[in-house]
C-alpha cells in the first residue's frame, strides 16, 4: 500500500493541516483554530478531528503512515516537548508529540516551524538540487534555519540560526529580545509598520480616516506597488537591513542560497532587491557575486511539506 502522511503547521492563531500523497503533493487540507487559551489538550482534539476528516480523502490502496507537526519554539525536537513558546500562552512543558501519538495511534515527529519550512523548501521548493541553503523567516519576527551538507544545522544547544538578533547597527529601536540594533528591529513586520508611521509623521502626512492600527505590512506593500515614495523607502530600508544580515551569514558560512519566507517576503523585490544590493556593499566582492536571495517557492505550504518529509523519515 502507498504510504501517505499528514503535515501540520501549528501557529498561534490557526492550525493548518495537509494530507500528502506518495508523490509529496498536498491533496486535501484542513484548517482549525488554535485557541491557545483553551489549552493543548483541546488543540490536540481539534487536530485529531481534522486528521479524521483528511482520512476520508485516502484512496483504497493508501495508508496513513505518520504525522509531522511544527510549532513556534522554544521546543525540544528530540523529546517532542513544547517548552515555553511565548505565542502559545500557558503551554509550558507540553509533551505534544506523545499526546498526539496517544490520540492518533500514529508515529509523530515534532519540529520547529522555521526548520520545517526550510526542509520543505529544500526538498520541494527553491532549494531543490542545492547542497546548502539558509531559510530566513521574515514575519512578526525574524529567524532562520541552516541546512548545511543536506542536513539541518542545529548547533550544540539547538539555537543556531538566530539571525534576527544579529546586531547590525549600534543605534535603533529596542528589539523584542531587549537589545538595540537587531535585524528584527528593522525588518520584521511590526518594525516596518513602525518605520512607516514615523515616515508619515516626519513628512507631515496624515490620513484622518486611518488609525495607526490600520497600518500593516500588507497595506504598506500595496502602497509601495502603487508608487508611494514613503512606502517604497521604508521597504528598501528593511531590505537593506536584511541584506546586511545575509552578507554576514555569507561571510561566515560560505552559503550561496538564501530563501526568504513568511508574510513580509510577499513584498517580493520591493524588499529583496535592496537586500541584494546591500550584500554587495557588506561582503567581499567574490562572496557577494555568488549570493542568491530568492523568495520562497512554497510560501505557506513549506511548513506542511517539510513536516510531511520529516514524517517519512521515521522507521
Amino acid at each position: 500500500m502507498e504510504a501517505w502522511v499528514v503535515g501540520v503547521d501549528l501557529g498561534a492563531t490557526k492550525i493548518a493541516l495537509g494530507l500528502i500523497d506518495a508523490q509529496n503533493r498536498i491533496v486535501a487540507r484542513q484548517r482549525v483554530p488554535t485557541a491557545p487559551l483553551e489549552g493543548p489538550a483541546a488543540a490536540v482534539a481539534r487536530i485529531a478531528q481534522a486528521v479524521d476528516a483528511l482520512k476520508t480523502a485516502l484512496p483504497a490502496d493508501a495508508r496513513l503512515a505518520g504525522l509531522g507537526i511544527c510549532s513556534p519554539g522554544p521546543l525540544d525536537h528530540r523529546t517532542g516537548m513544547l517548552l515555553d513558546p511565548p505565542n502559545l500562552t500557558g503551554w509550558i512543558d507540553v509533551p505534544l508529540r506523545q499526546m498526539l501519538v496517544d490520540r492518533l495511534g500514529l508515529p509523530v515527529i515534532l519540529e520547529h516551524d522555521a526548520k520545517a519550512a526550510a526542509l520543505g523548501e529544500y526538498h520541494y521548493g527553491a532549494g531543490r538540487g542545492e547542497r546548502d541553503m539558509v531559510y530566513i523567516v521574515v514575519g512578526t519576527g525574524v529567524g532562520s534555519a541552516l541546512i548545511l551538507d543536506g542536513r539541518v544545522h542545529r548547533g550544540r544547544n539547538n539555537s543556531a540560526g538566530e539571525v534576527g538578533h544579529i546586531t547590525i547597527r549600534a543605534t535603533g529601536d529596542v528589539c523584542s529580545c531587549g537589545n538595540v540594533g537587531c535585524v528584527e528591529s528593522f525588518t520584521a513586520g511590526p518594525a516596518i509598520a513602525r518605520a512607516y508611521r514615523r515616515a508619515l509623521a516626519a513628512a507631515g502626512a496624515h490620513r484622518p480616516a486611518e488609525s495607526s492600527e490600520a497600518i500593516t505590512t500588507e497595506n504598506i506593500v500595496g502602497r509601495a506597488r502603487g508608487g508611494e515614495p514613503l512606502a517604497v523607502q521604508v521597504l528598501a530600508d528593511a531590505g537593506e537591513a536584511l541584506g546586511t544580515a545575509v552578507a554576514t551569514l555569507a561571510m561566515i558560512l560560505d552559503v550561496e542560497l538564501y530563501v526568504i519566507g513568511s508574510s513580509v517576503a510577499k513584498a517580493g523585490d520591493l524588499l529583496l532587491e535592496p537586500a541584494r544590493q546591500a550584500v554587495a556593499h557588506h561582503a567581499h566582492r567574490s562572496v557577494a557575486a555568488r549570493v542568491r536571495i530568492v523568495r520562497s517557492a512554497l510560501e505557506d505550504d513549506g511548513p506542511i511539506l517539510g513536516c510531511g518529509w520529516l514524517a517519512r523519515q521515521r522507521p
